[in-house]
């Protein structure tokens, strides 16, 4: 099976910048679509910043000019560089990567299936 174990959360001041980081383990043959999402109190999930696995980005408009989302395929890693944050910006964020991996008795046979960080709070003060 995979984890993914996201850090770098916490308070930071409006204006502040927080850098998250989400790292996937276990039998990864490659990872490639990965991203984050981030669930406020009260609203729906959004999706904040994807990357695919030839490293072409896409932000939602709230977060464009502000965020990077950026991969090292070596660590199987994901970041996402917060800057400027806003009191628009708290909430659980939770990243996930499309792995690739193996499984089985053996441990030979390769599946894709989406998973999933537990999510690292942020919060922040005005």
């Amino acid at each position: 099976q995979v984890q993914l174990v996201e850090s770098g959360g916490g308070l930071v001041q409006a204006g502040g910048s927080l850098r998250l980081s989400c790292a996937a383990s276990g039998s990864i043959v490659s990872n490639s679509a990965m991203g984050w999402y981030r669930q406020a109190p009260v609203k729906q999930r959004e999706l904040v910043a994807t990357i695919t696995s030839g490293g072409s980005t896409s932000y939602s408009d709230p977060v464009k000019g502000r965020f990077t989302i950026s991969r090292d395929d070596a660590k199987n890693t994901v970041y996402l560089q917060m800057n400027s944050l806003k009191p628009e910006d708290p909430g659980v964020y939770l990243c996930y990567a499309d792995v690739t991996y193996y499984y089985g008795t053996y441990g030979t046979t390769r599946r894709t299936t989406r998973s999933w960080g537990q999510g690292t709070r942020v919060t922040v003060s005005s």
